[in-house]
């Protein structure tokens, strides 16, 4: 950022600014208080506080709050379903302005070429996409993705303009055994900044992950986890995503004392709760309704995340900060009525005034080579009197690992037991024509007829589904197929509603409105084939992802997270 001699005049007040923004009620992010006063922005960036009278434009904000646009300290953009472009919109018009991501969904199926596009779609954008390299490229090495990130990759990734650290390190298991590429991609970035992701670790083990790199954790599910994981240093990224929802749990670890490590982040967050709920602002509402005081709340929502990043000038409403601002009427409620991106109005009444760029360039399409799929892949003999179920948590994303005496058909193939609420579970290989297909139980679905399945499916993005039998089960995968990704409802071998994903099987470049209609047309039909789940397709999408315990499914079996071994 370069200090100009126009900067330097028009901050003591003798030049015109570009915007002045009078009777504001301005949020101190540094002291915690409230204060009266004008707000002048020049050149992109807040010049001062004070009784400026010079500007070639004047807003009267009439007593409303003026706050720092928020920063998402963790996120994935494909989970929204939307393409980044559509994405933007939806968190731009909500006062989310700084987006730490490290786009390793899109990298498991597309690899570098992915990145590039939402990278070179971004620079576009009035918002700052801060880009962590992506660290599990696949996530271990007991699923198929659609590419793989060397340590080499990552280095070059890392001296990229805008890439900011390593994303995310859900590999604990391989840093915990010293696995050298492992270590090699932690090494690369010891000069940058290691996100974490540890459920569930504590003790020596935790002191070894930290030891290694890793300065952050968005997995806390307990408040003793999240205490623990804080006390050894670790800043602690407090989640309200779609299906996971910490929030509650965890707000009693905020204090005076330790506010100051801790930030609000969405993680993954649908396109319908992004239209009808927020998205980081939606957080900060919710922390206020448990009793969290406002300040505190924004705080956490923007200088704490630029904090941790080590983001230069944004997260405030202060002198020499871009000007990165959103005006709420109520502090106790606050939703944007007005977002300025560098000064420049964006967004106003939730509704983003910004055009986005028509040209049309080539999106990275989904690759699904499965070949010809069919009911006899779903077969399966257990091999012993007890078989491993996995038991889905509500309102989170870890499962439980049970076993029971598996149900079995005519044939003595297991099959799905709907009064046990025991469904089939399948996931299939999508990217390197494999013929890979993992079968298994799963209880937590509740519904009685039919299946689910979507190529969103965290975080090498096979195919996964859901059903009570085989046959609506294959219809509901070669739907997926057919619509190269998406989602589907299929019911007594009849498709009932779809989503397609187009971009990578994971977004759409359709508008937010659109998308979150149809989404919720998708979900309605499953809660029609009785569904208990009041985000379904989320928790499906996470069953296949090996590294949150206890068990998951993947393309090659089942998982036993808590071992890292196959199982079944």
């Amino acid at each position: 950022m370069n200090v100009t001699a126009a900067f330097i005049e028009a901050a003591r007040g003798l030049s015109h600014v570009d915007l002045l923004l009078t009777n504001a009620r301005i949020v101190n992010v540094f002291n915690g208080e409230i204060e009266h006063g004008n707000v002048a922005v020049h050149q992109g960036r807040v010049v001062g506080i004070g009784d400026y009278r010079l500007a070639r434009e004047i807003i009267d904000l009439d007593g409303r709050y003026l706050l720092p646009g928020y920063i998402n300290g963790h996120t994935h953009i494909e989970s929204s379903m939307l393409d980044i472009n559509r994405y933007a919109e939806a968190v731009i018009s909500r006062g989310t302005l700084g987006v730490v991501t490290d786009l390793h969904e899109i990298a498991n199926v597309c690899g570098m070429r992915g990145i590039e596009y939402i990278l070179d779609s971004a620079r576009r954008l009035p918002f700052s996409l801060f880009v962590m390299a992506p660290s599990c490229v696949p996530a271990t090495a007991m699923e198929t993705s659609g590419a793989s990130l060397s340590a080499g990759d990552t280095r070059s990734l890392l001296r990229r303009k805008g890439v900011i650290g390593l994303g995310e390190m859900m590999n604990f298991p391989g840093v915990l055994a010293g696995d050298g590429e492992v270590l090699a991609k932690i090494n690369a970035a010891a000069s940058s900044i290691v996100d974490g992701h540890a459920p569930g670790l504590g003790a020596f083990d935790l002191n070894a992950y930290i030891g290694a790199g890793a300065s952050s954790d968005h997995e806390s599910v307990s408040l003793e986890e999240a205490r623990e994981k804080l006390a050894r240093g670790m800043y602690v990224m407090i989640r309200e995503g779609s299906s996971e929802k910490n929030l509650e749990e965890l707000l009693p670890l905020v204090s005076d004392k330790t506010y100051k490590r801790c930030l609000f982040v969405v993680d993954d967050r649908s396109c319908a709760d992004l239209l009808y709920d927020g998205d980081v602002d939606a957080i900060v509402r919710k922390a206020i309704r448990l009793g969290l005081e406002p300040v505190r709340a924004v705080q956490m929502a923007s200088i704490n995340a630029a904090e941790r990043f080590d983001l230069k000038h944004v997260g405030a409403v202060a002198p020499g900060y871009y000007a990165d601002l959103q005006v709420v009427s109520d502090i106790n409620r606050p939703e944007a009525d007005l977002v300025f991106r560098r000064g420049r109005l964006v967004a106003r009444g939730g509704k983003a005034v910004f055009k986005v760029s028509q040209d049309v360039r080539p999106t990275p399409g989904g690759s699904f080579n499965v070949g010809d799929f069919g009911t006899e892949h779903l077969r399966l003999k257990p091999k012993s009197a007890v078989f491993p179920v996995i038991e889905v948590v509500p309102g989170q994303i870890i499962t439980r690992k049970l076993e029971t005496e598996p149900p079995l058909d005519g044939s003595g193939f297991i099959a799905a037991d709907i009064e046990r609420d025991i469904l089939k579970l399948a996931v299939v290989e999508r990217h390197a024509g494999s013929g890979n297909v993992g079968v298994g139980l799963v209880k937590g679905f509740g519904f009685k007829c039919g299946a689910l399945a979507s190529s969103v499916a965290h975080d090498s993005h096979n195919i996964v589904a859901v059903g009570t039998c085989d046959a609506d089960l294959t219809i509901a995968i070669r739907e997926v197929v057919r619509m190269q990704g998406g989602l589907a409802v299929v019911s007594q071998g009849r498709v009932l509603k779809t989503l397609a994903l187009p971009i990578a099987g994971l977004m759409s470049d359709r508008p937010l409105s659109e998308v979150a209609a149809v989404f919720g047309e998708v979900g309605q039909a499953a809660r029609d084939v009785g569904c208990v789940l009041a985000a379904p397709f989320a928790v499906l999408s996470f069953l296949a992802l090996p590294v949150i315990p206890e068990l998951r499914l993947t393309d090659r079996g089942l998982v036993d997270v808590n071992t890292f071994r196959f199982i079944g």
